[in-house]
């Protein structure tokens, strides 16, 4: 049964160019700026962490291609929710949301304000420490610091800015969005042909045998944050004009730009930096543009790199509230979340539920454990997700005059066994975070009964 309300209470506003925007900009950010530090530290060698990021931006094409024929198939909101519903069921569905409601969103949410906070930081030279700590057992449980504050601070500035309104919201996120594309491709650019740079950090040989081992799989899950985004457009299927064509080209387009954008980007910081000097390092865009400008020049590009992460964060608050609006239209979320702003024709409690789950995992989470719990678990719903697009085609449910995707059956085939080769090194190397998880997924099978239960009884009635 499709959403009876998800293409009456959203208008279709969004066209190509816009949907293409949207892809870009969730995928550029948070993690570009902040994972190649982490993924050196796994590897160890720069021509291995080069061909990490290329079989990520591979894996995301793919998936890219699968869900494009998804999105054309079903134009409407809530994207992997009502793929995976119409494929698997409503309780697989209802996981769905309720991982993007936790780990597709509100988790990256709150990567990206902190990211963006402590770039900013960098710019005016302000100490992050934290001032005010709660733990437990000698844990730290909450912390509370200036950079958690203007972490927040942008959360909220941004949930209103996309309450207001779909079009004055695509409007700011196309301004932040092509600053952003020029800021990277500046530095790209300066860094290459004028930056104190140096081609020996290239001349460790390529190790193909570290693909077939753990760190590479771990390494790829900071990648597939960072490449997370490809499906963006599928999100407001119900808000994009000539969805049949525009979801899976802006879904391919937006994906390839910035998997070439991403492979110079880690080329730049691989001629700015050795591998020691940027192992572990979380702004590693700020600490190449020192290297390779001087730390006044530097100091300005953070303040870029801030104002460029503002545009990731925009985006996935834009994005994320359509999933949980389409849950509650099909009775298994709260109603209320459901209900769309008379005024602004919003979303307006989906994108404040949201708001505050991201505020929570600011102050709570560390921003590498962040990544892990996120990349896990978006991997093992992306997969099911394309698996459903097979099942979907087996059972000749799809529509014959849509698109289809690309080299099928090759294309899905590789994007899910590449999915579960990180799920597989995750669980084996990071049990902690996969058991977070699996726990978040535990949680959602409890509320998916909770909400089943409600339903039949108001059916009864």
């Amino acid at each position: 049964m499709k959403n009876r309300l998800n293409n009456h209470d959203l208008k279709r506003d969004i066209g190509f160019f816009s949907a293409v925007i949207l892809v870009i900009a969730n995928m550029i950010g948070t993690g570009i700026f902040t994972t190649s530090g982490f993924i050196i530290q796994e590897l160890g060698n720069p021509q291995n962490m080069l061909l990490c990021w290329f079989v990520g931006g591979i894996f995301a094409l793919c998936g890219a291609l699968c869900y494009g024929e998804l999105g054309a198939m079903f134009p409407l909101a809530g994207g992997e929710y009502v793929f995976l519903r119409e494929s698997f069921g409503k309780c697989m569905g209802f996981l769905s949301g309720w991982i993007s409601l936790i780990v597709g969103f509100s988790a990256p949410i709150a990567a990206a304000a902190i990211a963006f906070a402590t770039y900013s930081f960098r710019l005016f030279s302000l100490s992050p420490a934290p001032i005010m700590t709660f733990s437990i057992l000698g844990v730290n449980i909450i912390s509370i610091s200036p950079l958690c504050m203007v972490a927040i601070g942008a959360i909220i500035i941004f949930s209103l800015i996309h309450y207001h309104s779909l079009r004055v919201g695509s409007r700011v996120q196309n301004v932040l969005t092509l600053f952003k594309i020029g800021i990277v491709l500046v530095f790209i650019m300066a860094g290459l042909c004028w930056g104190n740079g140096s081609t020996s950090h290239f001349s460790e040989a390529l190790d193909l045998r570290s693909v077939f081992q753990d760190k590479f799989a771990i390494s790829l899950i900071f990648v597939s944050f960072a490449y997370s985004g490809w499906n963006a457009a599928a999100y407001l299927g119900a808000e994009i004009k000539r969805p049949g064509r525009n979801i899976p080209l802006a879904l391919f387009a937006g994906t390839l730009i910035v998997m070439c954008l991403y492979m110079f980007l880690n080329m730049v910081y691989i001629y700015a930096l050795p591998a020691k000097e940027m192992s572990g390092v979380l702004e590693v865009g700020a600490k190449s543009a020192v290297s390779l400008f001087g730390d006044h020049v530097s100091r300005y590009f953070s303040g870029a790199i801030a104002v460029g992460l503002l545009s990731v964060l925009s985006a996935m608050i834009m994005t994320g509230p359509r999933v949980y609006y389409a849950m509650a239209k099909d009775g298994v979320f709260f109603d209320l979340f459901g209900k769309v702003n008379k005024t602004r024709r919003t979303p307006a409690y989906s994108i404040f539920l949201q708001a505050g789950i991201a505020i929570l995992m600011v102050i709570t989470a560390s921003f590498d454990k962040l990544l892990l719990f996120i990349g896990f678990t978006l991997s093992l719903f992306a997969m099911l997700t394309v698996a459903g697009m097979i099942k979907l085609r087996i059972k000749k449910l799809a529509q014959t005059d849509s698109y289809k995707t690309f080299g099928y059956p090759l294309t899905p085939l590789l994007f899910i066994a590449g999915n579960m080769w990180i799920i597989y090194f995750c669980i084996r190397s990071r049990p902690v975070a996969a058991l977070f998880g699996l726990g978040t997924i535990v949680s959602g099978l409890l509320f998916y009964v909770y909400f089943s239960n409600k339903r039949m009884k108001n059916d009864e009635i």
